[in-house]
């Protein structure tokens, strides 16, 4: 029988163990899941099969989940000293490192369970995500745009999605891989904008950082260029009217959030918000995709 404090410690240490896979931060794992879907309901033009879609939407909350505990076990010492991450359950040592690289373990065999299910050429899409999971914290120390590094993953889950309903990769998969990476882009580097000062006096690099004052305009960039092939890839798919609106109220969130960056007293809470906008946009643009083929 456990006596109050041995049971108040395993309630603990389990909301400790569903921070450090950010289950408590759900617009992160959102984000992720929005590609995989976009990709799943154009490649199938708005009708996946619906076990399919479940297996494909467990692996992105596998890759997810994975690839946050990787990043903290890296970061654990950087995070300890940026204001926005200290009390992660690893830099603040609410966990202990040997418990991180067990979750991490058995986020990477879901992972691997999951992809069996899929074809040969999804499973080593997903395979290949692994080592950019790895890869993405070290980035942070010798890359000078590591959300660039992040991008190809979003990206990767696209390709994953796709070639999970149709076998293969296709023109309109890589137009939709590029709207991912440059979307990616653009709201990773927003987020990271809040950081910049920690990260300036830590030594870590960041898009942020890298475009220094001409950041607002390469997020304006990174935006335009998801509209652009985002429309290349609706006019080959032959998408209706209502993707096109979703399309315009999407480019329109997309201005007003730049317009935003350029206020120099922007609270730090402003750009966690805009990450947070992102994820309806997203969203607005699948109800688009779906709609958009007459369903």
């Amino acid at each position: 029988m456990l006596t109050p404090q041995e049971s108040q410690e395993i309630e603990f240490s389990w909301l400790s163990i569903i921070k450090l896979l950010r289950w408590d931060k759900p617009s992160g794992r959102l984000i992720l899941l929005i590609p995989a879907l976009w990709a799943m309901f154009l490649a199938n033009r708005a009708t996946p099969p619906i076990p399919l879609a479940c297996i494909i939407i467990l692996l992105t909350l596998s890759i997810s989940a994975a690839g946050c505990v990787i990043n903290d076990l890296w970061d654990q010492d950087i995070d300890a000293q940026v204001e926005r991450t200290r009390q992660r359950p690893l830099a603040s040592h609410a966990l202990s490192t040997k418990v991180g690289i067990v979750v991490a373990f058995i986020s990477l065999g879901c992972i691997v369970i999951l992809a069996l299910y899929l074809n040969s050429l999804s499973f080593w899409l997903s395979m290949a995500m692994i080592p950019i999971m790895v890869l993405y914290p070290l980035a942070k120390r010798a890359f000078p745009v590591p959300q660039l590094v992040l991008g190809i993953a979003w990206g990767l889950m696209v390709l994953i999605s796709w070639t999970a309903i149709s076998e293969k990769l296709e023109f309109c998969s890589w137009l939709l891989w590029g709207a991912t990476v440059l979307w990616t882009l653009g709201f990773d580097t927003i987020y990271a904008i809040s950081d910049r000062e920690d990260d300036r006096k830590i030594g870590v690099k960041s898009s942020a950082l890298f475009f220094g004052e001409y950041v607002v305009i390469a997020v304006a960039i990174f935006f335009a260029g998801t509209v652009l092939l985002l429309g290349w890839l609706a006019v080959l798919m032959q998408l209706q009217l209502i993707f096109w609106i979703t399309l315009f109220f999407a480019t329109l969130a997309w201005i007003w959030q730049c317009i935003r960056l350029y206020d120099p007293d922007l609270p730090n809470s402003v750009y966690g918000q805009m990450f947070k906008e992102n994820v309806w946009i997203g969203f607005v643009l699948l109800f688009g995709m779906i709609a958009g083929f007459g369903v």
